[in-house]
């Protein structure tokens, strides 16, 4: 008896442990990243969920990014023949071929050619004609590459990838899964404007998402246009006013059309996408800008437990 009672004391010590806030900032994939989460982790615990963090930034990158030269997508843009696929270039793949397919085309991660020669992987001088974009087009198109087994397969080795639509929203979800696996159920992931809410915030109230006012200038003071609740959804927003090259008094999107080979040009600045999933709604974010209001609606009214917001 005294035993149970020495065991029910104990159980109702570390259940009285009180919840507290934590938040971890800092700049990963070229941008910033922004996590908070309510526990009661001891230090030594939450030391534990920042190293996990690192681990998982660290993970991406050596996968993903093009701008580690080591990384599994980069020796794949250079045909490094012994080079093996892991589960986030996978993943990253595979969620770029469906966004590939539900857009008809008009998402496409082989417009790595383009995208660089615009300027916006390096800085580079621009020398855009149309005999330029005709050149690169002719190996651009996700048909032209396939995944078997671990390996790529490509139809043409000129072929290269650009999962920047997809790597920022796919990192912001497996943060969050790592976060609920180690029982964080309430806690709100922000990896460069790529938001997942979980649960809700001390008190029960649920996290709040602002959507910026579309910008006249990439310096221009971010303004909070919109703001919302979020619980157990993500979010996403993409825009034209902030990613931009200027070429001879011209301003050129970030959103190229892989059709066209040509930055996308409509009325649509922004457009703000609500879903399960960081992944999904980051796709759809970027399908939007690059087909515009009119596709984008028809595309969006289509697919279940999906919601959007267009400014202006």
């Amino acid at each position: 008896m005294r035993n149970t009672l020495i065991i029910i004391i104990l159980l109702s010590l570390i259940s009285c442990k009180p919840i507290r806030k934590t938040e971890l900032v800092g700049v990963a994939q070229g941008s910033y990243y922004s996590i908070t989460y309510f526990s009661n982790l001891s230090e030594e615990e939450k030391t534990l969920i920042s190293e996990g963090i690192d681990s998982i930034f660290n993970a991406v990158n050596k996968s993903v990014s093009l701008w580690d030269e080591t990384s599994v997508i980069c020796r794949v843009n250079a045909n490094d023949s012994i080079v093996v696929l892991d589960d986030i270039f996978i993943g990253n793949f595979r969620w770029a071929e469906k966004a590939w397919q539900l857009s008809g085309g008009a998402f496409d991660a082989t417009v790595a050619p383009l995208v660089e020669t615009y300027g916006f992987l390096k800085k580079a001088e621009i020398d855009i004609t149309q005999k330029t974009i005709d050149s690169l087009l002719q190996f651009v198109g996700f048909e032209k590459i396939r995944i078997d087994g671990d390996k790529i397969i490509k139809d043409d080795p000129r072929v290269r990838l650009d999962f920047n639509a997809v790597a920022q929203g796919y990192t912001t979800d497996l943060i969050s899964n790592f976060l609920l696996k180690k029982g964080i159920k309430n806690h709100l992931v922000d990896v460069g404007g790529e938001i997942m809410a979980r649960g809700v915030k001390q008190g029960g109230t649920p996290w709040i998402v602002g959507i910026e006012k579309p910008a006249p200038d990439k310096n221009a003071e971010r303004i909070i246009q919109e703001s919302m609740p979020l619980t157990d959804r993500a979010v996403v927003t993409s825009g034209n006013y902030r990613k931009y090259i200027e070429d001879g008094g011209r301003r050129l999107s970030h959103s190229i059309n892989p059709r066209t080979g040509l930055p996308a040009t409509h009325d649509l600045l922004s457009a703000t996408v609500i879903a399960p999933t960081a992944t999904q709604a980051d796709c759809l974010a970027t399908i939007c800008m690059i087909v515009g209001r009119e596709k984008a609606t028809e595309m969006l009214d289509t697919i279940p437990d999906v919601e959007y917001i267009f400014l202006p």
